[in-house]
């Protein structure tokens, strides 16, 4: 998986994450800006799942990207 091609194409992306998780707010999506740990963190902390849940989360997010 190459994270890299999310923190280049961030600011384009952003909206599709906020589709995805709604509870994040443009200041959190500024900070995250594009960083996976970031990412799994403040959905984390939003929607108080599990670690592995999270993860699970963002690789199926990432997965339907159609990169």
């Amino acid at each position: 998986m190459d994270w890299n091609r999310v923190e280049g194409n961030w600011k384009q992306l952003k909206g599709k994450v906020k589709e995805q998780w709604g509870k994040l707010t443009e200041d959190d999506l500024d900070q995250i800006a594009g960083r996976r740990d970031q990412l799994e963190g403040k959905i984390q902390e939003r929607y108080g799942l599990e670690k592995d849940r999270v993860r699970e989360a963002v690789d199926d997010w990432y997965g339907r990207q159609g990169w």
